[in-house]
């Protein structure tokens, strides 16, 4: 099954994926195409590279030349394309969702494939889907998705890949499994970010003051999905307490140079006997 030509462009599939979504961060954050091929490196190759790093065999990327083509397509699209592309944190969720679904799975059969027990092929086939992700989100100062605390990111990615060694126990695993189990995560990933679906958060006194509102000024490119009108409203509600604090600031100001214009030698509050 490692061999198989199928496996080898599912796996290209992800890699793709994941670095068209390195791509569009990099474009949505300004960065140039040098460092936007660098992010679709670390997207699309970063999760492969640990788990056979931790598996003890060569990475692919590395074996087999071919898996760099896929970045660098993924940076060239990106490029000529850019100027026509709307909407693009819905781009790179999704993008990054498909790679998640073909990653936990085909990670997972990897991992079976090199012996490991289950429950470490469960891990392995986790840590090959989202650790690309997570690379790409720290290099480009982005809250991970793995902790943003917005949405499911994980969970998906687990279920795909216990289908994954359930699929490939009872010897149902091939392509159509393969492609079925890669859309389900896809499809849970998305309606999950969509839905704003969470896990339970901790005890609520051991978290921050104001946490509500410290997430809605997050711009994480996984946090919540825009709709009609959200954006500007909350931009003019940034816009807002900016400017209410700039107003406090210059009164504070303007009432210290009032009492320094009053009182030049400071001696206001000073009283005989006391030590200044």
């Amino acid at each position: 099954m490692e061999s198989s030509p199928l496996v080898l462009w599912f796996d290209l599939m992800g890699v793709f994926f994941f670095a068209l979504s390195g791509n569009l961060l990099a474009a949505r954050k300004d960065i140039d195409i040098t460092g936007g091929l660098v992010l679709g490196l670390l997207a699309g190759l970063g999760g492969g590279i640990i788990r056979d790093v931790l598996l003890g065999v060569t990475p692919l990327a590395l074996s087999e030349p071919i898996y760099l083509v896929a970045p660098v397509v993924a940076a060239a699209a990106v490029y000529l394309l850019g100027s026509l592309i709307h909407r693009v944190q819905t781009l790179i969720v999704a993008f990054d969702a498909a790679g998640l679904g073909l990653f936990c799975t085909f990670g997972t059969a990897r991992a079976l494939d090199h012996g490991m027990p289950v429950a470490s092929a469960l891990l392995l086939g986790v840590v090959t889907a989202v650790g690309g992700g997570l690379l790409r989100d720290v290099v480009a100062n982005e809250i991970p998705a793995v902790f943003s605390g917005s949405n499911l990111y994980v969970i998906p990615a687990a279920t795909g890949a216990a289908l994954t060694a359930l699929a490939v126990a009872t010897d149902t695993w091939g392509p159509i499994a393969a492609t079925v189990l890669s859309f389900l995560v896809f499809a849970f990933r998305m309606v999950a970010w969509w839905r704003q679906w969470r896990v339970p958060a901790p005890v609520r006194s051991w978290t921050v003051r104001d946490l509500d509102v410290l997430r809605r000024r997050e711009r994480s490119v996984f946090g919540r999905p825009r709709r009609e009108g959200s954006s500007a409203g909350e931009r003019d509600d940034g816009e807002r307490d900016d400017g209410e604090r700039d107003d406090g600031e210059r009164d504070d100001n303007e009432g210290r140079d009032r009492d320094d214009d009053a009182d030049p030698d400071g001696l206001r509050d000073f009283r005989p006997g006391r030590r200044r």
